[in-house]
């Protein structure tokens, strides 16, 4: 493998830098999933063999306690690979002065152009969505940072190639960002709602123990409540049905664990014995033998009535 430029020195394109991997800390709440068991290891083996050939993207920060001075914007399995097989320095675009809104849209955009949208986990799917959908999430620098990022990926490139396409959002509407993925309004609703979730619940979902019908429900729940309904799952074996969600989100702003436990249980569903002894009916031909049959009912309902008082009156004086 060629020997790497020393750190922060910078290669014959100006524009990239030769950085640590070990100052580079990850995207916060960095919302997909790391590449892991023989997609893992195959990329490593292609980075072991060819190297870093496409350059990640950074933004400057200020060091941390940790002694990073830079957060991953695009190429965090590149830098876990990387790490992983021991090389000293990776080829980095930095950006500085980027604000968050700019930082997750890198974020976003990497990840829905290197990937198909089809196959993203559910929690992946939703934090594309609601991060597109959100007022801060501008379609003009989405549109230039797409460039940058199209032209990063294949030097080739021209503008010109751009489907009209990806201007979709420049209507705030959730139908026209549901056509954009092959989906209805009311399912870009219900993601952009699973992406409040917290993560142990999104990856619930995305291990298939959570619908997202239910992620919905759940999303409802402050996350104080959220995390006490993960520990009482994670202490047990409990089942979550859509009842069940329903009635915890009933109790939203006064959910505690006894609570929850009661619920996710299904104590809480069982309905309480009644008091009451169970329905009777008097069959005819018993009440025919006493009364004619042309006597109302009403009648026979009162003749019933004092006969049964008269009957448990006298068990009472007998002692019975």
């Amino acid at each position: 493998m060629t020997e790497q430029p020393q750190a922060g020195k910078k290669s014959m394109e100006d524009s990239v830098t030769f950085l640590s991997p070990h100052l580079i800390c990850p995207f916060r709440r960095h919302p997909f999933r790391l590449y892991e068991g023989e997609r893992l290891d195959d990329f490593v083996a292609s980075v072991s063999a060819h190297g870093i050939l496409t350059p990640v993207i950074v933004r400057k920060i200020e060091q941390d306690e940790n002694g990073y001075e830079y957060e991953m914007l695009a190429g965090h399995n590149r830098r876990n690979a990387a790490m992983l097989i021991g090389l000293e320095y990776i080829p980095c675009i930095v950006k500085e002065n980027l604000s968050d809104e700019e930082a997750w849209i890198y974020v976003i955009e990497t990840n829905v152009l290197q990937r198909s949208f089809s196959d993203m986990l559910p929690s992946e799917k939703a934090a594309v969505l609601s991060i597109q959908y959100s007022k801060m999430f501008s379609q003009g620098k989405r549109n230039d940072i797409i460039e940058e990022l199209k032209k990063l990926n294949k030097p080739d490139y021209s503008r010109e190639n751009i489907s009209c396409g990806s201007d979709f959002h420049k209507l705030k509407n959730r139908d026209k960002l549901g056509e954009a993925y092959d989906l209805t309004g009311r399912a870009v609703a219900n993601y952009v709602r699973a992406a409040t979730l917290i993560d142990p619940l999104k990856n619930r979902l995305d291990n298939k123990e959570l619908t997202l019908t239910i992620s919905v429900t759940l999303s409802y729940l402050s996350e104080t409540e959220q995390q006490v309904v993960e520990s009482v799952l994670s202490e047990n074996e409990y089942n979550l049905d859509g009842k069940k969600a329903a009635l915890l989100r009933s109790y939203a702003g006064r959910l505690d664990k006894n609570l929850t436990e009661q619920i996710l249980s299904g104590e809480k569903m069982r309905k309480p014995k009644s008091n009451a002894p169970p329905p009777f009916k008097l069959k005819a031909k018993i009440y025919s033998k006493y009364f004619k049959p042309d006597t109302k009912a009403t009648e026979i309902e009162q003749v019933i009535d004092e006969a049964l008082s008269l009957y448990f009156s006298q068990r009472k004086q007998k002692g019975v």
